[in-house]
């Protein structure tokens, strides 16, 4: 039965790939003015069903209405013209124009004087309380102020539907706060939120509303105030994890085995100041720091990504041998994987298969040889990762755009692990990941630990960095401030490190 003052609403919406349903008989309901989070595994249809929303993909079956009319939206400017805009977590503006360039882009007069659009796009920037430059080029833009202005091109299109997908995976806790605050403001001008997540706090902060699916049908949707994380997590994967997850507290470390990396007095710019710090076999050492304390640049420099300071950079020690890369490559062929925080911008190639990226990175650690590309080894060595990872597709030959982001996720890990490296770099492994893939990415970190690798873990979630690690590094303005046995460690002390 729909809502009286439904401004969106699908009705056994059904959308099939290759006749596989990606979302089946989903019935959804977005009321005028609500925040509704939409949950779920990746996987589970939640970028599938907001898509159809879009106009970006049609239905197979089913009904959308618009304000109780039903529509058939063909492309993403029907869906605009109709007041529906979707945000992606990827942005879709144009790095090379001005923000007012962007901001106006397709609603350009024949004439157009710049002057008048800069100070068009100032009033309207200034009238949502958004403090961006409109003269500023996009590219210089932080994540934060490139969500401002696509926020801000939703609401001069006139939106009356805000689709955010993963919107806050990226951003610093002070700049979530801020997008909040855009929320709740977009909330009291009448317009209506849809947002999906994998950061369940958030929703249970911020929605007024939760949706959850699995699976690509509808599970529950209630008032946030019914549920709890639990709940939550009971509805997205039909099992309790919340406990294997993050709830239980470690009783027992590996044991240091040989060093396998030991950084001496590294210096890189600004960022990294005369850091050391060590790594050992069959252990996971955790790196915990706040935004800007040096942690992925001090591994970057270790994986050949970026470079240390020529004079006085410090030293870098590979089983006990001192190396310097330049380039990833030779890092590559010593043993090193890093597993890029940016899985979109660094991890793979989209419009290839999940078998010739996962072959490409075994060719990475070819040493000088001749390089032929062997389809039926691609294929081989693709088929036997995808089911290592357990990475979940609706066919093997699928692009890896195509495929929900913990999969994503679980392939940029296979194309590390399948070079067979020493020493595994895992930066924020599970960012913008759902608790169902977490947990199956907690698995696969242990058992290289288990298995004798030398692993880090860089991430700025404290309860993941407490589930997993053996010994817990606390980075603060640049180098390695405090050491921790995971038995001696708490949140608290930790925090304090990397605060005070």
């Amino acid at each position: 039965m729909s809502a009286a003052n439904a401004v969106l609403e699908l009705r056994q919406a059904t959308k099939r790939y290759a006749g596989v349903p990606a979302i089946e008989e989903v019935d959804f309901t977005l009321e005028e003015g609500e925040i509704h989070a939409l949950l779920g595994e990746n996987g589970a249809g939640k970028s599938t069903l907001t898509k159809v929303m879009a106009g970006v993909v049609p239905l197979s079956s089913g009904t959308m209405l618009i304000e109780g009319e039903p529509v058939q939206l063909r492309t993403p400017l029907e869906a605009r013209q109709r007041g529906i805009a979707m945000v992606f977590q990827e942005t879709s503006l144009v790095p090379s124009m001005t923000v007012a360039q962007n901001l106006f882009l397709g609603q350009e007069h024949f004439f157009n004087r710049l002057r008048g659009i800069y100070i068009a796009a100032q009033q309207f920037l200034q009238s949502l309380n958004f403090d961006v430059n409109p003269t500023a080029t996009v590219a210089m833009l932080g994540a934060a102020q490139k969500q401002m202005v696509e926020i801000a091109r939703a609401v001069l299109q006139k939106a009356r539907v805000i689709i955010f997908d993963e919107p806050t995976a990226s951003l610093t806790p002070e700049e979530k706060k801020y997008f909040f605050d855009l929320v709740y403001a977009l909330k009291k001008r009448g317009v209506s939120v849809i947002f999906i997540s994998h950061a369940l706090e958030e929703a249970l902060l911020v929605a007024d509303r939760i949706t959850v699916l699995r699976d690509g049908r509808h599970v529950v949707t209630d008032k946030k105030e019914t549920f709890d994380r639990a709940r939550i997590i009971q509805a997205m994967v039909g099992r309790d994890l919340s406990q294997t997850l993050y709830g239980r507290r470690k009783t027992t470390v590996r044991p240091q085995g040989p060093c396998v990396l030991s950084v001496q007095n590294l210096r890189m710019a600004a960022m990294v100041k005369n850091n050391s710090l060590s790594v050992f076999a069959g252990q996971i050492t955790g790196v915990f720091g706040l935004v800007g304390a040096g942690r992925t640049e001090t591994f970057k420099v270790v994986a050949g990504l970026i470079k240390r300071d020529f004079f006085h950079g410090g030293e870098i020690l590979l089983h006990g041998k001192p190396v310097r890369y330049r380039v990833p490559a030779p890092a590559v062929r010593d043993g090193i994987a890093y597993i890029t925080e940016d899985r979109k911008l660094e991890g793979f190639f989209e419009t290839m298969s999940i078998a010739q990226n996962i072959y490409l990175g075994l060719l990475a650690k070819a040493r000088g040889k001749r390089i032929f590309n062997s389809a039926s080894k691609a294929r081989e060595v693709g088929e036997r990762w995808i089911k290592l990872l357990n990475i979940r597709a609706i066919s093997k030959d699928v692009k890896v755009i195509e495929l929900s982001g913990g999969n994503q996720q679980k392939l940029v890990i296979a194309k590390s692990l399948a070079q067979d490296p020493d020493l595994i770099i895992f930066d924020e492994p599970t960012r913008g990941v759902d608790v169902g893939a977490i947990s199956e990415i907690h698995a696969e970190i242990n058992r290289l630990a288990d298995a004798g690798k030398a692993v880090v873990v860089i991430s700025s979630y404290l309860p993941e960095i407490m589930a997993l690690s053996d010994r817990i590094l606390v980075a603060k303005q640049g180098k390695i401030v405090e050491e921790y046995s995971a038995l001696e460690a708490s949140e608290e002390r930790i925090m304090y490190a990397a605060i005070h």
